[in-house]
């Protein structure tokens, strides 16, 4: 069982088979089986977000994103209380660095405050996170 940090770009990966790998497919198995996820608190907006742009660009119906936010209820993820609080001092901090959104920002000093590796498909996130010492997943 591990604890992790994870990005929308991971947790999409479990939707779009285009985008799933046997590592993102085993990281699902992990929190299926007792795993626990970290996740900032715009996440569930970032993952609304990409899935209302999903049904208007064809990529998935209604009834695929339910299955896959039904899927996401079941398992282990935890809003981060700090996340808010942080986002205009370290979150800014961190994006002005490295030069990160501050979506992104928020996912790395996640990962960093609490010592936790991070899984992200986002190249220039997994970048961020090496630089700034933090681990990887994925």
């Amino acid at each position: 069982m591990s604890e992790f940090v994870l990005d929308c770009s991971a947790a999409l990966s479990w939707v779009f088979a285009n985008e799933a790998t046997p590592a993102t497919e085993a990281l699902l198995d992990d929190l299926a089986s007792g795993g626990h996820a970290w996740v900032p608190a715009l996440w569930h907006l970032e993952l609304a977000n990409v899935m209302l742009g999903a049904q208007k660009g064809g990529q998935i119906d209604k009834a695929g994103a339910e299955k896959f936010l039904a899927t996401l209820r079941a398992v282990d993820i935890e809003v981060d209380d700090e996340t808010i609080s942080v986002a205009w001092t370290r979150t800014l901090g961190l994006g002005e660095t490295y030069g990160l959104t501050a979506y992104d920002a928020a996912y790395l000093e996640l990962a960093l405050r609490k010592g936790l590796p991070l899984a992200s498909l986002d190249q220039e996130l997994r970048n961020a996170c090496s630089k700034a010492g933090g681990r990887l997943l994925l």
